[in-house]
């Protein structure tokens, strides 16, 4: 088997072009779910009724089954059905002409909320309860006792399952392109297409997420250490004393 080099260095740099698209993708699944994921959390933790059995059901759901599903249903059944009852009651709209990075961003929040709602949650509980208690002892209110003392402490906790659950949120925008998303598979996919260069393509789609979910490990490395040095530091006063 002989590779097309030259194909494979075109490809490479025009599949590249397709980052913009994934990273989109990311960010705003993960911007939309970060408050609502911490709103399921602390429902869970303080046992709110009817609530936690709703935030239960839906992560159980969601673990439960696969994105390739939750993409057919939401890109391909639930338009059809809305687009049926659209124009049962005579509404003049179409479904269909919504940008599919639309449903992407839809896919994909609704996932990472089921994950990043049971990584605030764990992260929340390592937190010693008496802290909460002592900031509401001395006048605090619920809301500064969590932005100031407890979230600050579970973020640190949370990083290395934030930056696992980033880097497979990464990896799993690469199934945008069964909603005809152009992202960097799709790019290469298409390119391959033209001369059925798949294992060129498909290379070149290896190599980019390697170098992608590489520098996000970085990127959330750097913040670990820069937000858990006040650990280190409370462990060194610690033992000296």
């Amino acid at each position: 088997m002989e590779l097309d080099v030259k194909f494979m260095i075109e490809t490479f740099f025009q599949a590249l072009s397709g980052i913009p698209v994934t990273l989109s993708i990311t960010a705003v699944a993960l911007i939309i779910s970060t408050p609502v994921a911490f709103f399921m959390a602390v429902s869970k933790i303080y046992n709110i009724k009817i609530i936690k059995q709703l935030v239960s059901a839906y992560v159980s759901f969601i673990r439960g089954t696969p994105v390739v599903l939750q993409i057919l249903i939401i890109y391909s059944l639930l338009p059809s059905l809305f687009n049926s009852i659209a124009k049962g009651i005579g509404w003049n709209i179409n479904v269909f002409d919504i940008n599919p990075i639309i449903y992407a961003y839809i896919v994909f929040s609704i996932n990472t909320c089921a994950g990043l709602s049971e990584i605030f949650r764990s992260a929340l509980l390592t937190v010693n309860k008496g802290q909460l208690e002592a900031a509401l002892s001395i006048g605090m209110s619920a809301v500064q006792a969590y932005v100031r003392i407890i979230i600050p402490q579970a973020l640190v906790t949370a990083i290395p399952n934030i930056c696992n659950l980033t880097i497979n949120l990464i990896k799993g925008t690469s199934l945008a392109f069964m909603m005809t998303v152009k992202d960097i598979t799709a790019i290469a996919k298409i390119a391959a297409s033209y001369g059925y260069n798949y294992i060129e393509a498909y290379l070149d789609i290896l190599f980019i997420y390697i170098i992608l979910c590489s520098l996000i490990q970085l990127l959330f490395s750097m913040l670990e250490k820069r937000f858990g040095s006040y650990k280190t530091l409370a462990g060194t006063t610690a033992g000296t004393k």
